[in-house]
């Protein structure tokens, strides 16, 4: 037993930046042992880069859709104070005497009708 520990010692090549750069390290027993790991590990890195790129390109949309949405907003605002504003009684009748016509606005109160 101890006879074939030591030959597949003496056989074993030793790791050396000769062998790494040659790419003798990637017929070595130990990578060729955990290729099936080392492949999941390689998966898993893309996936979480491309989840990462993806979020990111989430993020900068909601940024631009906030960015919107505040547009829409002051225009909303800028157009309801100007509809407030042409629908005050003392602009409606500037329009209505500029137009030429001859209404004017009742000096008595309206009358209540009730029933009895």
């Amino acid at each position: 037993m101890e006879q074939k520990e030591q030959d597949t010692q003496a056989t074993a090549p030793h790791i050396t930046l000769k062998s790494i750069l040659g790419g003798d390290i990637l017929a070595h027993d130990f990578l060729k042992r955990q290729a099936n790991l080392l492949i999941l590990i390689v998966i898993l890195t893309i996936l979480y880069i491309d989840n990462r790129y993806s979020s990111q390109q989430e993020l900068i949309e909601i940024d631009q859709l906030k960015k919107e949405l505040i547009d829409i907003k002051y225009d909303a605002l800028t157009i309801s104070s100007e509809l407030t504003e042409k629908s005050r009684q003392s602009r409606i009748e500037e329009y209505i005497s500029a137009e030429g016509n001859t209404l004017e606005t009742a000096t008595t109160p309206p009358y209540l009708i009730r029933k009895k």
